[in-house]
């Protein structure tokens, strides 16, 4: 299918020119002179990519990618500006935007970015899976999805790592549901959870009498999960007398109750899960080497959500389930909150500021105490060093007329286009006059 790319820019000339260098490139291409044409085309077109203009009268592009990844629009942004600053860059893409060239743009250069950015978008086999409300369009994401749907058809054991919150179990539910197992059973145990005693029993069954109150025959999860799949949350937990039966499970696909001599064949598929670092915990002796390598098959790991903040406005819009149910501030701060719980602690967030709304849209005053903290801390921060960087760049400024006027500071103040007075105050307080 042939990529569709809109074009969005104030120039005319530069936006025919770009529109006629992209269809030659063999794109469908859709070119507007401004943001309302452009949210209009997006509402009535499918589109691939966005070029868009960063300033222009009314809307300019930074409003208009933050309003898109609000919506949850997956359109891929390459910005685009004849003012080349780094903090022009940064801004873009800190609001959702995908990459970033300056003006003028040598054509060789813009078809290369176009390609790499039509490249990294998602296909068909590597879809956001939605069935276990796995969500993301970010290039972190978009490796777990690749993975997933690498591992899910075969049977090999699949180890999920990644902090609290990421969202292990979703992806170890996903890679059942999208395995040939998807019909047979998928039970879930936290090793963490139990006592070892619980543990080996829940795991691997136990016969009537093998202990206290154990008052009749029972099938563990390997044994329930026959044909299926079987997800062990926090590995890392299990004490090492159990590690050993884990790994002759993994070893012979058999399992043995406790208080039992008979071993059952099973077939079952291992998706194991953990917050630890298990490289270290083997070298410290408190995980088995050999059940290591067993489950390190096939490593996926989830990133941490301040590692794909541009995930959090689809995030968001998925839980709220309406686009425009949180303000544009409220979903800044949203995305400046570097989210210690990750993806567990963002849905919290939602769902408190949504009662606190009581049906309203979201708002700033709406969400928790330290996600607006923490974006009052980054604004004021970023206040005192555009406030160091301003000084900078004047103090550079009124040197250098002075350097052309040879210290006359009536006329550096002309060349400066302030008043002479002035010129003097400026000069006092940036150590520049002697």
């Amino acid at each position: 299918m042939t990529s569709r790319i809109l074009v969005v820019d104030d120039d005319r000339a530069f936006r025919l020119s770009t529109a006629a260098l992209l269809e030659a490139d063999g794109y469908e291409v859709e070119a507007v002179g401004d943001a309302p044409a452009a949210a209009a085309a997006l509402k009535t077109g499918r589109f691939d990519l966005m070029l868009l203009d960063l300033r222009m009268p009314g809307t300019d592009g930074i409003t208009l990618v933050e309003a898109l990844r609000v919506w949850g629009e997956g359109v891929a942004v390459l910005m685009i500006s004849g003012y080349g600053t780094v903090d022009a860059a940064v801004r873009a893409l800190h609001a959702g935007a995908d990459d970033f060239l300056t003006k003028p743009v040598e054509p060789d250069v813009l078809s290369t970015r176009v390609r790499e950015l039509l490249e990294r978008r998602p296909s068909a086999a590597a879809a956001t899976p939605t069935t276990h409300g796995l969500v993301g369009r970010s290039t972190a994401m978009r490796e777990v999805f690749t993975a997933l749907h690498q591992v899910a058809p075969t049977d090999a054991t699949v180890l999920i790592t990644g902090e609290t919150g990421t969202g292990k179990e979703l992806v170890a539910a996903a890679v059942h549901e999208f395995s040939p197992r998807r019909s047979k059973p998928f039970l879930a145990v936290n090793c963490g959870a139990l006592a070892a005693g619980l543990l080996e029993s829940e795991l691997f069954g136990h016969l009537r009498g093998a202990f206290t109150g154990a008052v009749r025959d029972k099938a563990g999860l390997f044994e329930a999960a026959d044909g299926g799949t079987i997800f062990l949350d926090e590995i890392g937990e299990v004490p090492p007398p159990l590690q050993l039966r884990l790994l002759r499970v993994l070893q012979e696909r058999e399992v043995t109750r406790v208080g039992d001599v008979r071993a059952r064949k099973i077939n079952v598929r291992v998706v194991a899960a953990t917050n630890r670092d298990l490289r270290a915990l083997v070298k410290e002796g408190a995980f088995r080497e050999d059940l290591f390598y067993r489950l390190h098959v096939f490593p996926i790991r989830v990133p941490a959500l301040r590692d794909r903040a541009s995930d959090i406005p689809l995030l968001v819009t998925t839980k709220l389930s309406a686009p425009n149910a949180i303000s544009p501030l409220a979903m800044r701060l949203l995305r400046e909150y570097a989210w210690p719980g990750n993806v567990r602690e963002l849905f919290a967030a939602v769902e408190s500021a949504s009662i606190r709304a009581s049906g309203a849209r979201i708002d700033a005053q709406h969400l928790p105490e330290e996600v607006r903290a923490a974006g009052a801390e980054e604004t004021d921060a970023k206040t005192r060093y555009r406030a160091v960087d301003d000084a900078a760049e004047e103090r550079e400024a009124i040197r250098a007329a002075l350097e052309l006027t040879d210290g006359a500071v009536t006329r550096a103040a002309e060349l400066l286009g302030m008043g002479r007075t002035t010129l003097w105050r400026k000069m006092r307080a940036l150590g520049l006059s002697s």
